[in-house]
């Protein structure tokens, strides 16, 4: 399946229906008086999150919404019936925003969560509604509301429990590839991975969604590259692994670069609890290791861990030192949700 981030689509309400001038026809009812029904009220267009989704390639090749218009009113008092709302389901993590693509309408972050971005007209009364003392016969009705037209932009953010960042061939594919049933491209070249990859891991007794997003190298807050387009996946998570490639000519290098980016990124990400996995540990000398991680302490990395994706060395102390920091996080975003609610 194709993977898309970013889409605009265009959503139309339905129109409300029209209201009816009828009179009583009835046997034995000498003046049957007005009898015309409202108008029914047109459908509503209604974004709903859905867990079954993780991309928004299926907007590309639709890009209009249209609910239908309520039914007219008839004789006999009848109202026309209400259109139903036009459901859009999109992935859990879609945030909605408007035709400037700059102010937020909505996040939905939960499955289940839904929102009303187009309400239906309302339906038209009829001649039955018109009726008075003074005007008994009325031959006036009004047409349906019509319903409301925008263009909206949806920008899709991956949800997950931890972020791999890294420079390009870090050995970020290699690592969830092999904690994971997550099968993304692995090969001896830059940016092997084009789009951001989601992985589910299992550890103890805790389980953790990863997302490997494309490799940064230095410019990309200003488009190098892939540039930083797929650093919102990884916005939500509760912390960051950064992988660094312990074979690399200069690991401190390295580890800036990714930083810098981070930062000049913004959104919060670097101020995110991170873990420096120092990897390839299977092609380093141990009289090397621990040299390549003072040069790392010396730029700022506090938790250093080293592993090797490729055999399997390191890593299951690098998943529970992960699944600690979002349990941390867990319990923090809790506590902060109890607080909210306290009267």
């Amino acid at each position: 399946m194709k993977f898309l981030d970013e889409a605009k689509i265009f959503l139309r309400s339905g129109a409300g229906g029209n209201g009816c001038v009828a009179f009583r026809r009835e046997k034995y009812i000498e003046f049957g008086g007005p009898a015309g029904g409202n108008g029914g009220r047109g459908g509503d267009v209604v974004f709903e999150a859905v867990e079954n989704l993780n991309t928004l390639i299926d907007f590309r090749y639709r890009q209009h919404f249209k609910a239908k218009r309520g039914e007219d009113g008839s004789g006999r008092d009848r109202t026309g019936a209400s259109a139903p709302p036009l459901v859009v389901n999109v992935p859990v993590g879609t945030t909605l925003l408007a035709d400037d693509k700059e102010t937020v309408i909505a996040d939905l972050t939960k499955a289940g969560q839904t929102i009303t971005l187009a309400e239906g007209g309302k339906g038209g009364r009829g001649n039955a509604a018109f009726k008075s003392s003074t005007n008994q016969a009325p031959r006036q009705s009004e047409s349906g509301k019509p319903g409301e037209e925008r263009w909206v932009w949806l920008r899709l953010k991956l949800i997950a429990d931890i972020g791999l960042v890294g420079l390009p061939n870090a050995g970020k594919s290699t690592f969830l590839a092999a904690v994971s049933r997550a099968r993304p491209k692995i090969a001896d070249y830059p940016f092997t991975t084009l789009t951001p990859q989601l992985g589910v891991v299992g550890i103890d007794d805790s389980e953790l969604v990863i997302a490997d997003i494309p490799g940064l190298i230095e410019g990309a807050h200003e488009g190098v590259g892939l540039g930083d387009r797929f650093l919102g996946h990884i916005e939500r998570c509760g912390a960051l692994l950064h992988l660094v490639d312990g074979t690399g000519d200069d690991v401190a290098e390295a580890y800036r670069t990714v930083r810098a980016e981070l930062a000049a990124y913004g959104q919060g990400l670097e101020d995110k609890t991170e873990i420096v996995g120092l990897n390839k540990s299977d092609a380093i000398p141990d009289t090397d290791i621990d040299e390549l991680k003072e040069l790392l302490r010396a730029e700022g990395a506090e938790q250093i861990l080293v592993l090797s994706g490729v055999t399997g060395d390191g890593v299951p102390a690098v998943l529970r030192a992960a699944a600690e920091m979002v349990e941390a996080a867990r319990d923090a975003d809790k506590a902060e949700e109890v607080e909210a609610w306290q009267p």
